[in-house]
């Protein structure tokens, strides 16, 4: 029987997803089990600081990585919006899965929308991307850090800290709290982060074991999106803790792709979209990220990173 370890954060997301992949895993395969490895990585520990001041998403899936690369795990599952671009050498991404709802969502015990929260209300989150584009829609409001787990976030909420916080669609509809959501915020008003929604295996890069075994998870429509939106990212030398975003979605047999770079407080925000084929989506992201930096994504890029 064909054993397969998989190595996870210890979060009750993260554990859900691995518990999925493990699901799906077994339905895949008649004769394999598979053990899930738990782990706390840097950003669980540093809680109290921003993401961006404390290294970035990336911080999430770095002890996961170092398993692989130590042969202790031969798989690690990921939400795509935490993994770099650029992955360490000897270590590849081979199965993106279906796409979740990869819209944020607005939880609020007080407001019903995002755009008609009053001036002067609390709203948490932790990422740059979406203050940078809350900041636009509403000017006035008082953003403050929400680190932590979702439910830990959760709590803060209801114990009167923040008047509404902001949150991915998909981790609350996997952990089973939809009842929770006040709003699905358009991406008019809202373009998610990188990958957002989606679930990501990484492995071994000559380990073609393992990648025979995970290759009937990956759904191709999900990874093309993905592998657009990457390139966006990529080609403008963006991490997570940057305000970029990018969603692609399937028209069609075309691929959509949407981007933008914003200010953080929100005064400027560039963006456009491309649209092209299938087999062409690194030059769709390319392509768009070069169009955002003819009109100045660059300069507005500098400017955060100092």
């Amino acid at each position: 029987m064909k054993k397969i370890k998989i190595a996870t954060r210890n979060s009750p997301l993260a554990l859900w997803q691995a518990e999925f992949v493990k699901k799906e895993l077994i339905q895949a395969h008649t004769d394999i089990e598979v053990e899930l490895i738990g782990m706390q990585t840097e950003g669980d520990r540093f809680l109290d600081s921003s993401l961006s001041s404390v290294g970035g998403k990336g911080l999430f899936v770095k002890e996961l990585e170092e398993s692989l690369l130590r042969n202790d795990a031969d798989i690690a599952v990921h939400s795509m919006k935490d993994v770099v671009i650029d992955l360490p050498e000897n270590l590849i991404l081979p199965t993106i899965m279906k796409r979740e709802d990869s819209r944020d969502v607005l939880i609020s015990n007080r407001y019903k929308q995002i755009n008609t929260i009053p001036d002067n209300s609390i709203v948490g989150t932790s990422s740059l991307r979406r203050q940078s584009q809350l900041k636009r829609l509403c000017p006035n409001i008082i953003l403050k850090d929400l680190r932590g787990n979702v439910e830990t976030r959760l709590r803060k909420l209801d114990d009167g800290e923040f008047d509404a916080i902001v949150l991915a669609a998909a981790g609350m509809i996997r952990l089973d709290l939809g009842n929770r959501i006040t709003q699905f915020i358009p991406n008019s008003f809202l373009l998610p982060a990188i990958g957002q929604g989606a679930i990501g295996i990484e492995c071994r890069a000559d380990d073609s074991i393992t990648q025979e075994l995970i290759a009937p998870l990956n759904n191709k429509e999900t990874s093309l999106c993905v592998l657009a939106e990457r390139a966006f990212s990529r080609r403008l030398h963006g991490g997570c803790q940057l305000p970029i975003a990018a969603y692609a979605s399937v028209e069609g047999k075309k691929i959509i792709l949407k981007g933008l770079v914003a200010k953080l407080d929100g005064s400027e925000i560039i963006q456009s979209e491309k649209k092209g084929n299938f087999y062409d989506v690194e030059s769709i992201g390319i392509s768009l990220a070069d169009l955002l930096v003819e009109r100045g994504a660059d300069v507005i890029l500098k400017e955060v990173t100092k």
